[in-house]
């Protein structure tokens, strides 16, 4: 009985993967339409406006998961037939624009405007696409919409995919289609830096997926690197005075954060991205001073050059740190480091990261399924002695030469502490998340989204990478 249920089963499967495949062919061609649009507004206000539509290469992503079912990100895309007006495509990403939103700047007034991108299959016939945003309660509300017809004359730019850049494969386990497909550039490598750029590809990538839960799926990605030349080494320090001319245009000081590092130049990103089939994309960075960043289904960047030697571990941490903020949504668990934004999560309302909670319902958490048995909600830890040892960290100055001697002992104080926590290795609901002291709550002692060290992800955040895989992969 129980062979025979699971061969239903399987045939249910193939017949569902099978509907989905027939609806892929009837509306859409195995191409990439990629919509570029401009994103405006200050704190409170913003506007949409289309730029461009282009027709690239080979659709990299799933043609049987085509509506969104992970519902991550702040913004949600979505593609309806405009005859029928049936929803034939959807997914959730987060933006620049968001983050801005949410910094001094824009509380004073100042307005910018960002370039952005969705992507979609190429539709055999005229589609509606439509945004929407979720307001401070998380409900999504449209805000904006345009009509596209692939057909029409002039709509679309066939522009040809770049060919003069070297694209060398990392990692190619099968057909796009089937697998999560990561691009790899570089950004503020020379000429010259062209096989550092290669070495260092090569070593994240390896450390990524000797961590769980990327070394147990290691067979569902596909990795391929791009060759790209700046014309100088290294990129743009604003807060310093330095500029340079990288290809990529990614920047620290973003937001006014000296470690944040992001480029807004979206169009040459996309570009050179276009030249392989991706679903998502890792930026490294050929500088020196620590930082990166990592937006939900928009990309992740990484330095690769650490001034000291013994602290080489650092760019390895944050390569799977930003990538789980870009890949799978996580959130930024820990509350004790500065940074750019403000009121970033409303009190009292359930983000909708999958590893941040605000604990409006202790009765049914929203991890509930990944609970240590009997574990007390919210979970007890000894909090006070270690905000007092991240309190001393906060004093240093992080760009004088002396930093890591001094904080090196905070370091190793600070991971003993969480070492001694009586729940270290139970799910429950810990205080502090969110850049949040107080009311913000995550799923473990510790995790790779916490502190900053060389910690695996928590179940939590280990469960919600393996549903973005199994949703890309399959």
């Amino acid at each position: 009985m129980r062979q025979l249920l699971l061969a239903v089963g399987l045939v249910c499967i193939s017949h569902a993967f099978g509907r989905e495949q027939i609806l892929f062919e009837k509306y859409f061609t195995d191409r990439t339409l990629r919509v570029d649009y401009y994103h405006a507004g200050t704190k409170g206000a913003e506007a949409f406006s289309l730029d461009e539509v282009y027709e690239e290469g080979q659709w990299p992503g799933s043609r049987v998961n085509l509506v969104d079912t992970l519902n991550l990100g702040e913004y949600l895309f979505q593609v309806f037939d405009a005859q029928s007006k049936a929803l034939l495509y959807s997914r959730g990403f987060s933006t620049i624009f968001t983050e801005w939103q949410s910094t001094a700047e824009a509380a004073s007034g100042v307005s910018k405007t960002f370039s952005e991108t969705v992507r979609l299959p190429f539709p055999q016939k005229a589609v509606m696409i439509k945004i929407s945003r979720r307001d401070r309660q998380m409900v999504f509300h449209e805000v904006f919409s345009a009509a596209i017809d692939p057909n029409e004359p002039g709509k679309v730019n066939r522009t040809s995919v770049p060919a003069h850049f070297i694209v060398v494969p990392l990692m190619e386990n099968g057909d796009p289609a089937e697998k999560v497909d990561i691009v790899i550039l570089g950004d503020g490598y020379s000429k010259a830096d062209m096989t550092k750029f290669e070495k260092d590809a090569r070593h994240l990538n390896d450390v990524m997926f000797a961590l769980s839960p990327f070394k147990e799926r290691k067979l569902d990605f596909n990795v391929r690197m791009i060759q790209v030349e700046s014309v100088d080494s290294g990129i743009d320090i604003p807060d310093r005075n330095v500029w340079r001319r990288n290809a990529l245009g990614c920047r620290y000081s973003t937001f006014g954060l000296p470690r944040y590092v992001l480029t807004t130049e979206n169009r040459t990103l996309r570009d050179i991205a276009s030249a392989v089939p991706y679903d998502f994309i890792c930026i490294l960075i050929n500088d020196t001073r620590y930082g990166g960043g990592g937006i939900y289904n928009l990309y992740a960047t990484t330095y690769t050059n650490e001034q000291v030697k013994e602290e080489q571990w650092q760019s390895d941490y944050m390569y799977a740190h930003e990538f789980g903020h870009s890949f799978a949504g996580l959130g930024d668990e820990y509350y004790t480091s500065t940074v750019a934004v403000i009121d970033f999560y409303l009190p009292g309302v359930e983000p909708w990261e999958p590893n941040i909670t605000a604990l409006t319902n202790k009765a049914s958490v929203k991890w509930k399924a990944y609970l240590s048995p009997g574990v007390e909600i919210p979970t007890p830890w000894d909090k006070a002695p270690y905000d007092s040892i991240w309190a001393l960290h906060a004093k240093l100055d992080r760009l004088a030469s002396d930093y890591y001697v001094k904080r090196k002992p905070l370091l190793r104080s600070s991971a003993e502490r969480l070492r001694e926590e009586r729940f270290i290795n139970s799910v429950g609901a810990f205080e502090g998340a969110g850049y949040a002291s107080r009311g913000l709550y995550r799923p473990s002692v510790d995790c790779r989204m916490f502190s900053m060290s060389l910690a695996p992800f928590d179940a939590v955040c280990t469960g919600a990478i393996n549903r973005v895989i199994d949703f890309y992969a399959h």
